[in-house]
């Protein structure tokens, strides 16, 4: 595994204030020590709120700053309360995470987030485009086929899936702290490579200190979609160096 180029996606979803970046230095300066001999990348993806004063706050760490959502417009519009893709760009964030569980919950349809995908790629962003079963789905043994739809009408006439990662997580994973067995993992992790070639597929849910050493055992991974462990440096430092004990 040490030999492989592996991404460590922090999402803070609806969490933090400025306080909350006093926290960094201790992720920075782990870092600065770690990277000289890892193929590693470290993306944070905080609120809106804190994607400037982040992004100042790394700007020399190497550390990239993404967003959690976008909306799907490209232009300025009579929007209210919804910030698209270029104005995300234009305080710092160089990635986005569209396509999340929680937001699919909220309404967001496959079209709808293949809109946003369009838009972002467009104004430059790299997309962390989620993708994931429910239990429901699951005990239909219908996993497969979830995720062919949702890859199919997400990803539909999008040429440049290089600026895609692919973050697979189940939704009956998210914040239960249940995970897939290893096997179930390889074979759907497997399944997402085949159907977009090239991609660097991700795992999302419940990623902690915990489980990380089983989940890395898994061994197609190519980094982790982290949610409430990333808030805090040490859980999130820890599941970085467990990757690659």
């Amino acid at each position: 595994m040490t030999n492989k180029y592996m991404y460590f996606i922090a999402n803070w979803k609806m969490f933090g204030g400025l306080n909350s970046l006093n926290s960094l230095h201790k992720v920075v300066k782990f870092f600065k020590n770690f990277k000289k001999n890892k193929s590693i990348k470290i993306v944070y993806c905080p609120p809106n709120t804190l994607i400037r004063p982040m992004s100042k706050k790394l700007e020399t760490s190497q550390i990239e700053v993404g967003a959690q959502n976008c909306h799907e417009n490209e232009t300025y519009g009579a929007f209210t309360g919804s910030i698209n893709s270029l104005m995300l760009k234009n305080v710092g964030a160089k990635y986005v995470i569209i396509g999340h569980s929680e937001n699919r919950q909220a309404g967001e349809t496959d079209k709808l987030i293949n809109l946003k995908i369009k838009s972002a790629l467009k104004s430059g962003l790299k997309v962390i485009f989620c993708i994931g079963e429910t239990l429901q789905q699951k005990r239909k043994k219908i996993t497969k086929q979830t995720l062919n739809k949702q890859i199919n009408l997400g990803l539909k006439k999008i040429n440049n899936k290089n600026k895609v990662l692919v973050a697979y997580e189940p939704v009956w994973s998210i914040g239960t702290g249940l995970i897939p067995k290893s096997s179930e993992l390889l074979n759907t992790i497997s399944h997402i490579k085949k159907k977009i070639k090239k991609t660097k597929v991700l795992y999302g849910g419940s990623v902690n200190p915990k489980n990380i050493s089983e989940l890395n055992s898994v061994n197609n991974i190519d980094g982790f979609l982290i949610g409430g462990a990333s808030q805090d440096p040490k859980k999130f430092i820890d599941i970085i160096k467990k990757t690659y004990n």
